[in-house]
């Protein structure tokens, strides 16, 4: 008995000075990260916050700063400039920027469904898509945009050519109430349901990938093709997933601790995003889905927005 207990406190011993080289190394040379968001600071990108506030980068041994663009069309480009390590961008994006040459690839995903929507108010005209016929839907950008809508239309014997699109900037909201248009495409189900809400007024909304178009990545992480340090980037993606993992056990806590470094999100609007996008996170952001994202490239070859659809290899990787 005494012989066992001397070789399990010496086996301990032995790990503690193999575990603390590495501790130190953490702490002492973290390896440097700049991420480029999508968009300004929002909900969609509460993992990344919780791990910056919770220190899970840091445990890492990551030294991440977070920016957000002033141009959202940027931060891909960044990326393949080498200007950036990393970005958060759309993954219909993805494809159709590989295709046209920027030396891109997924490495993680972010919001793993889509959140986008055919919204009109619930009160309004249009009750099924099929009460679009002769009415005016409102977007934001066109290409992508213009390709869910005619999808979803074809699904119920309409064309493009069967509605009149008005270019609305990103005013969707303040669009379907002032009556400027009868329904938009390219509202997120977490953000303008809510917002026409708390404007007392309530939303239908008619979603993407229950009307004809294959499901995808609404948000991810992409870094240059051929110039990341993989494992940095997958002890990135684990202290991605434990933010996940801490905003689904701990959603009001995370919130709080968030917001109080984060004064812009202390508001009813993203207080109830940061609820409703809690299950579009995905639980395994390293995690990839080869046949998902090869369904999604071809329907983009059917809406003429690539040419031909690239083998997945080419624009996405699962870091191990």
């Amino acid at each position: 008995m005494l012989i066992r207990r001397a070789v399990l406190i010496l086996v301990a011993f032995g790990l503690s000075l193999f575990a603390a080289p590495l501790a130190t190394f953490a702490a002492d040379t973290p390896a440097k990260l700049t991420l480029v968001l999508d968009w300004f600071v929002n909900p969609d990108h509460a993992p990344i916050l919780v791990a910056q506030e919770n220190g899970y980068f840091k445990e890492a041994g990551l030294e991440v700063e977070i920016i957000a663009p002033a141009d959202p069309n940027d931060p891909p480009k960044l990326v393949a400039a080498g200007k950036a390590d990393l970005a958060v961008t759309y993954q219909p994006q993805l494809h159709i920027q590989v295709a046209a040459g920027l030396p891109l690839i997924r490495v993680g995903t972010l919001v793993a469904t889509p959140l986008n929507t055919l919204l009109a108010l619930a009160d309004g005209p249009v009750k099924s898509i099929a009460d679009l016929k002769g009415r005016r839907v409102g977007y934001s950008v066109g290409g992508f945009e213009d390709a869910l809508l005619g999808t979803m239309l074809e699904r119920h014997g309409l064309t493009l050519k069967d509605v009149t699109l008005i270019n609305i900037n990103f005013s969707l909201s303040p669009a379907l109430l002032s009556g400027q248009v009868d329904a938009v495409i390219g509202a997120f189900r977490n953000f303008e349901l809510n917002q026409l809400d708390i404007e007392g007024r309530k939303g239908r909304a008619f979603y993407v990938e229950e009307e004809g178009v294959p499901a995808y990545d609404e948000l991810i992480f992409v870094a240059k093709r051929d110039g990341f340090d993989p494992k940095t980037i997958r002890r990135f993606l684990d202290a991605i997933e434990r933010g996940v993992q801490y905003l689904v056990n701990h959603p009001d806590e995370a919130y709080d601790r968030v917001a109080a470094s984060n004064p812009d999100l202390k508001n009813e609007l993203n207080k109830r995003a940061w609820r409703d996008t809690l299950p579009r996170f995905a639980l395994t952001p390293a995690a990839f889905d080869r046949a998902r994202y090869e369904r999604f490239a071809a329907f983009l070859v059917t809406r003429g927005l690539i040419k031909e659809a690239l083998p997945a290899e080419a624009y996405a990787i699962e870091l191990r």
